[in-house]
C-alpha cells in the first residue's frame, strides 16, 4: 500500500459545511477521480481515510489534513490535481506528499488562527489581548452536547498579537491572502481588528470563539457583529513560536507555509 498525506483548505460558503458532510463529499470525489483506495474489511467496507482533527463548523481553514491509504503507487502531484478537480468549490486540495513515519496527529501540536473582530479598533483589541496574556487563567463557558462546560482558555493560548495591516512587512503572503477577505464587511462600517493567535491543541480544544469569550471576560470586549476565524497553519511548535510543516519528511519540518511567529 501507499500512504499519502494531503493538505486542503475550507473556504467561502463551504466553511458552514459540517465535517460529516465534508467527509461524504470527499469520498464521492475519491470515486470520481478514480483514486485506487484501500478499503476496510467486513460487511460494509469503507475507504481508508483518516482525518486529523476537524475545523469547527462555520470556520475557514487553510491547513486541514487528511491521510489516504492506496492499493498501488500513484504520483502525489497528479492525484492532487485530479482529486482537487473532483472536489466541490470551496474545498481546495493544496498539497499531497508521501506519508512520513509516525502518526500525523503527533505533528499537529498547535494551530495558528486569524480572527477578524468587527467593530473593535486596534488599540482596544491590543489592550484586551495584553490583559488576557497577563492573566494566569481565564475560565469561559461553552455549550456542549453534555451541557455547559467551563474551560481555561488562557492555558492553551501560547501567543496573541494584533495584526497591523498598514505595515506590509507584517504580512506573510499566506496571511495577506486571508486578510484580503476582510473587505467583505460592507454592512459593518467603522473599526475592526485582526487578531493572530497560536493555540495549543489540548483536550478540550480551545477554539477561536473561546479566545473571544476570554477577551470579553478580561476586558469586556464585544464585537459589533459575528467574528470570523481562519486557521492559517497547524504543526509542531519550534523554539521561536513558529509551526513546523506536518507534511515535511523530517520531524523538524522547516518548510512550513506559515512558519513565522504569531506576533505581527
Amino acid at each position: 500500500m501507499q500512504k499519502l498525506r494531503l493538505r486542503y483548505a475550507k473556504r467561502g460558503r463551504l466553511r458552514f459545511t459540517s465535517h460529516r458532510d465534508l467527509a461524504r463529499a470527499f469520498e464521492r470525489a475519491l470515486r470520481r477521480a478514480g483514486v485506487p483506495m484501500a478499503y476496510s474489511q467486513g460487511f460494509s467496507p469503507h475507504p481508508k481515510v483518516s482525518w486529523a482533527g476537524a475545523v469547527p463548523t462555520g470556520v475557514s481553514s487553510e491547513a486541514e489534513y487528511v491521510e489516504l491509504q492506496l492499493v498501488r503507487q500513484v504520483d502525489p502531484e497528479l492525484l492532487c490535481r485530479e482529486l482537487d478537480a473532483a472536489l466541490p468549490d470551496g474545498v481546495d486540495l493544496l498539497e499531497a506528499v508521501e506519508a512520513a513515519p509516525g502518526p500525523l496527529a503527533e505533528r499537529l501540536e498547535a494551530s495558528r488562527w486569524l480572527i477578524e473582530v468587527p467593530g473593535v479598533g486596534d488599540d482596544e483589541l491590543r489592550d484586551a489581548v495584553s490583559k488576557l496574556l497577563a492573566a494566569d487563567s481565564v475560565e469561559v463557558e461553552r455549550m456542549t452536547k453534555d451541557g455547559r462546560r467551563s474551560i481555561d482558555a488562557r492555558a492553551a493560548l501560547i501567543d496573541a498579537a494584533v495584526l497591523d495591516r498598514s505595515d506590509p512587512t507584517a504580512l506573510s503572503d499566506r496571511i495577506r491572502s486571508v486578510t484580503a477577505q476582510v473587505d467583505d464587511w460592507p454592512s459593518e462600517p467603522g473599526p475592526y481588528g485582526i487578531l493572530v493567535t497560536v493555540v495549543r491543541q489540548t483536550t478540550p480544544v480551545v477554539r477561536p470563539d473561546d479566545v473571544l469569550s476570554a477577551l470579553q471576560v478580561v476586558a469586556g470586549l464585544t464585537p459589533s457583529a459575528a467574528a470570523r476565524a481562519t486557521r492559517l497553519a497547524q504543526g509542531r511548535l519550534d523554539d521561536s513560536g513558529g509551526l513546523a510543516d506536518p507534511l515535511a519528511k523530517d520531524s523538524g519540518g522547516d518548510r512550513s507555509p506559515a512558519g513565522e511567529p504569531a506576533a505581527g
